[in-house]
């Protein structure tokens, strides 16, 4: 009877753990495959589950690998994390599994990029991944895109020879953005006469789709606008661009008075076509409501969120994001979406990046301390922190499957938050 039993019982269980396993696939499967997340608005992906209310007094990284210069912030897609980092003259990316660290494939190119500033002589711009395919933007002006599977090379673009793409005070720096089929860069160039401060490259082939834009590029990255736009914060002024031929549907002045100054944090929306974009240097807080041909002013504040390189996010009804100057020590602020200042924190930060996860923000300062704090517009309200990097960072973080992802000058850690 025993033996009979046995195969039966086989039978049966084959096909429940194949729908098991199917089900803990589809439980794994938020990703962070671009610059700011999912959506690129610093959100955590709808189906990441919650982080719990009570969190770990102690939190040790679950594996760790070293990382080379720069300050792009990894992604995350399908099970494998792409890191973006430069190794002496090596620009270099890797693809990781994400639950071990395990190297999966290393691709590199030589570069000779020198930071006019002396700052930071590796890359900045996030890497994006769609469609099997990952593409990077040194800040030489070299867009590449590699297979995802292998890290084979498949096509690269040098804005910098083809569009005379100037390098800028600290590279090139818009991270890549992937649209039906084509990958959106911020060159801030121009070919023959005509203007490529923004051009549309084949995902496919490299070949250019468009250029457009009379501009230079700043170091906020385009973003997605309805489902037909793009808009795009450049040196100088907002545009807003049709994305099927890069075609210019509106444009409106903003930046500092200031030579020496940058645009840097991404636009985020906060509302129904309403875009919010914030600056240092003087330029304050305004929002824009994007309608089809114009871009029209909602409102502009000065000195009530003045993000000088992080992007904020919005959540709540509210912006959450750090206020002030990186010298002097910023504040994390939460405005309403209607511009009035809902709280600032007490105590001064060293500056850092931010990011979402149900209705938790997760903090990476300068000082590389992870902070969770409870997503509340009417108190700062600190769950807990932990020291996790070494001091001296500014990269964007990312988060998929209960996983944090960040970097600092040496190192690229893993941290499980649920």
């Amino acid at each position: 009877m025993a033996n009979v039993a046995l195969p039966l019982m086989r039978t049966l269980l084959i096909p429940i753990l194949l729908v098991l396993t199917a089900a803990v696939a589809s439980l794994s499967a938020a990703d962070w495959p671009q610059f700011l997340g999912p959506t690129r608005n610093g959100i955590a992906a709808a189906d990441e589950p919650a982080l719990p209310e009570t969190l770990p007094s102690d939190l040790k990284p679950i594996w760790e690998k070293s990382a080379g210069s720069g300050f792009a912030g990894p992604v995350v897609s399908g099970g494998k994390v792409i890191l973006f980092h430069r190794e002496g003259s090596d620009m270099t990316t890797e693809a990781l599994e994400a639950a071990t660290g395990r190297v999966l494939w290393r691709s590199t190119y030589v570069t000779d990029y020198v930071d006019s500033f002396g700052f930071d002589n590796g890359p900045r711009a996030v890497p994006a991944v769609a469609e099997g395919r990952v593409f990077t933007f040194g800040p030489e002006g070299r867009v590449t895109a590699l297979d995802l599977g292998s890290g084979r090379e498949l096509w690269s673009y040098d804005t910098a020879a083809a569009l005379t793409s100037p390098q800028g005070y600290f590279g090139h720096a818009p991270s890549p953005l992937v649209l039906g089929g084509r990958v959106i860069i911020a060159s801030g160039g121009s070919q023959d006469g005509k203007a490529a401060g923004l051009v549309a490259l084949d995902a496919s082939t490299g070949k250019v789709a468009w250029m457009s834009v009379d501009d230079e590029a700043g170091y906020a990255s385009p973003v997605i606008a309805g489902e037909t736009q793009i808009l795009a914060w450049m040196r100088n002024q907002l545009w807003l661009v049709n994305a099927a031929d890069g075609s210019i549907a509106a444009n409106a002045r903003l930046r500092s008075s200031m030579d020496a100054s940058v645009n840097a944090a991404t636009p985020i929306a906060c509302g129904q076509d309403r875009w919010l974009l914030s600056a240092g240097y003087g330029v304050g807080a305004h929002v824009f409501i994007r309608k089809p041909t114009a871009l029209e002013t909602g409102w502009s504040r000065d000195r009530l969120l003045d993000c000088h390189y992080a992007t904020p996010v919005f959540l709540a009804g509210h912006v959450f994001g750090f206020h002030g100057r990186q010298e002097t020590g910023m504040n994390l602020r939460c405005i309403s979406a209607e511009g009035e200042l809902a709280w600032e924190s007490s105590e001064r930060l060293p500056g850092g990046t931010l990011l979402a996860v149900g209705n938790k923000l997760l903090l990476l300062t300068e000082d590389g301390e992870l902070r969770v704090l409870r997503a509340d517009p009417g108190r700062y309200d600190l769950l807990a922190s932990w020291q996790i990097l070494r001091a001296g960072h500014r990269s964007h973080a990312a988060f998929a499957d209960g996983l944090f992802f960040a970097r600092d000058s040496e190192r690229l850690v893993a941290c499980r938050l649920r």
